[in-house]
């Protein structure tokens, strides 16, 4: 059974994307790793190079930055490093460079990979989140984070990355997929208010025109952290790979940021109540399907 990773990352550094972490994360599980690296202004390719020169393969690429609707440029890069992987591949796993995968969930993962390598039902394995938010203490809780997505692929003729890269298709199905018990940890929103509003500025440049982000999100001091709808505290553990980061982190909240997280309408509060005492997420948009 052989594994590639694979992701795509331009102008890390400059943007405090954790790449190296993300790669990091899953390469135990790779046999070998894709990186589209698209040209930087930063010491990004630097980067790459020097993480595991015997395992990962770069594939140097130009954005289409005239492709800002819906994050489209984000499923095209997706796509060139799709195209980069070996052929002889049985398992894709895909990360974000904000985005890790906790050594405990490795052998999970591992097994579900064996077990349904040869399921003609199971084409992806979908994992579930938990999205961090403005501090490695706390994350975000609501309808308005998605809860799973795919992240392990087997690698099949039409797949490809979907809409903004979210999730994959097969031509223009959903994959077919079995929901198993391991996390992705999402950190992409872990950073000062600061430069949590700066985030979401370069961020939306991806969606909309300029003018839009200049009159939905003026440059501001601060950043309203009850956008998260409500946050909850972290009791857990982090990955080993991003220990250090936390470590050096270099900012603190002083008062408990769950009390001031509720910026829900009527309707998004109903909603959560019905899924806070079910279980059961309604109207929840779902790229894949569960057959598993």
């Amino acid at each position: 059974m052989k594994v590639t990773g694979f992701t795509f990352i331009r102008n890390a550094i400059a943007n405090d994307y954790p790449v190296a972490e993300a790669i990091r994360s899953v390469l135990p599980l790779c046999d070998e790793f894709v990186v589209a690296l698209g040209i930087s202004t930063d010491e990004t390719a630097e980067l790459i190079k020097s993480i595991s020169p015997d395992k990962i393969k770069i594939i140097n690429t130009v954005w289409d930055d005239s492709l800002q609707k819906g994050g489209q440029v984000f499923a095209e890069e997706t796509n060139k490093a799709l195209k980069a992987i070996s052929p002889d591949t049985d398992w894709m796993i895909y990360i974000q460079g904000d985005e890790c995968i906790h050594e405990k969930y490795h052998d999970v993962i591992k097994q579900e990979m064996k077990d349904n390598l040869n399921d003609e039902q199971i084409e992806g394995l979908l994992l579930k989140y938990v999205h961090f938010y403005g501090s490695y203490d706390y994350y975000a809780e609501s309808r308005r984070w998605y809860r799973r997505e795919i992240r392990v692929l087997k690698n099949l003729p039409g797949i490809h990355s979907y809409r903004d890269a979210q999730g994959f298709r097969i031509n223009e199905r959903k994959l077919k997929v079995k929901l198993i018990d391991a996390y992705i940890y999402h950190y992409g929103w872990v950073k000062t208010p600061k430069a949590l509003q700066g985030k979401v500025r370069n961020f939306n440049q991806f969606y909309q025109t300029q003018d839009w982000v200049e009159q939905n999100f003026p440059v501001q001091e601060a950043f309203d952290m009850r956008n998260a709808d409500r946050l909850v505290r972290f009791e857990g553990t982090h990955p080993k790979v991003i220990q250090n980061r936390i470590a050096a982190t270099n900012w603190t909240f002083n008062e408990d940021l769950t009390k001031k997280t509720l910026k829900m309408n009527f309707k998004r509060r109903v909603l959560q109540k019905i899924e806070d005492l079910t279980g059961i997420r309604l109207f929840e948009y779902r790229n894949y399907k569960i057959v598993k």
